[in-house]
């Protein structure tokens, strides 16, 4: 089931076509990852699907509701987060989650409760009535997410969760992020950690220059972009001689990669283990592992993209300053 729809959506600013003409659909229940570099398009696609932009033409329909004329209506069942902090600096962290919950309705004695429950969930507890000045950079980013799950909302949008934070932080907002969808809230992740997409989403749309290129399941991704089958053999001895005697005895082979105690290999066929097992072991070669190496979210990117991969990186380092 389609909970969010959106077809033809274009933002311009004057005259720069932010976002052109983008058409995508997000399931009930799913992580939707929206890949792309900076100024590829993403933070204006999510402000137009939460109401802080209005489209210069298109359609979104989110949970049956018109996302543009009925903006008021959608809003009280969306959560956003966006990719910096929104919440009062001089309030504590369970002001900020109560002020949160007022705005939408949320009678006191249920909103201060909810505070309190999502502080602990969150691990924020012991730092609850402290100014959400004196936070951490990962404090300030699960509040955040915490003030916009306040209201039990049935999709998340979460732009960018874990820039510019710690290593520790930014793994626990990851497993929050999965307990979240796992208890039922549609997430739209916006991201241009190409690792945090592989890790948390089961589809993705990959945007860049305001135009969104390609939609998939990350499985099929991998699929189409693996041109041909790759094993890897970990052994315990390699050699030039071993080597040349591969491609002596498998000419249909390409050798992608020898190491000290790794050989991979490559064909346009399906590889069989067994005809390499007898090979090693006629050679007195012992094997300890045989595994199929699959193309990485990485390689995918690069490859629909056309952007380089140390250019996002780049980008990241940039973000984080």
């Amino acid at each position: 089931m389609k909970i969010i729809n959106v077809k033809n959506l274009s933002k311009s600013f004057g005259d720069f076509p932010a976002v052109k003409e983008i058409n995508f659909s997000v399931e009930k229940g799913e992580v939707f990852g929206f890949l792309g570099p900076n100024g590829a398009g993403k933070t204006t696609t999510i402000n137009m699907l939460t109401g802080l932009a209005r489209p210069t033409s298109g359609k979104i329909t989110i949970s049956g509701q018109d996302g543009v004329k009925d903006i008021k209506k959608v809003q009280q069942i969306i959560g956003i987060v966006p990719d910096e902090s929104n919440l009062y600096e001089e309030m504590s962290g369970f002001e900020n989650l109560v002020f949160c919950a007022s705005l939408y309705g949320m009678k006191k004695e249920h909103r201060e409760k909810r505070a309190r429950e999502l502080l602990a969930q969150f691990a924020l507890d012991d730092t609850g009535n402290r100014p959400f000045k004196a936070y951490s950079k990962g404090m300030k980013r699960k509040l955040t997410i915490a003030a916009g799950i306040i209201h039990k909302p049935e999709i998340l949008f979460l732009d960018e969760p874990t820039t510019g934070i710690d290593v520790k932080s930014a793994r626990q907002i990851r497993e929050l992020i999965k307990v979240l969808n796992d208890k039922g809230t549609t997430i739209f992740l916006t991201t241009h950690y190409i690792e945090e997409a592989e890790r948390l989403c089961r589809r993705i749309g990959f945007i860049v220059n305001g135009k969104v290129i390609k939609v998939s399941n990350v499985n099929d991704l991998m699929r189409e972009a693996q041109q041909e089958n790759v094993v890897e053999f970990t052994i315990d001895q390699t050699s030039a001689a071993l080597k040349n005697s591969l491609l002596d005895n498998f000419p249909e082979i390409t050798i992608k990669k020898v190491s000290d105690h790794n050989v991979r290999i490559g064909s346009a066929e399906k590889i069989e283990l067994m005809p390499f097992m007898n090979f090693f072991d006629a050679n007195g070669v012992k094997i300890s592992e045989a595994k199929i190496i699959r193309p990485s979210l990485e390689e995918v990117f690069v490859q629909i993209t056309g952007i380089e991969i140390n250019k996002l990186q780049i980008e990241k380092e940039g973000k984080k300053k």
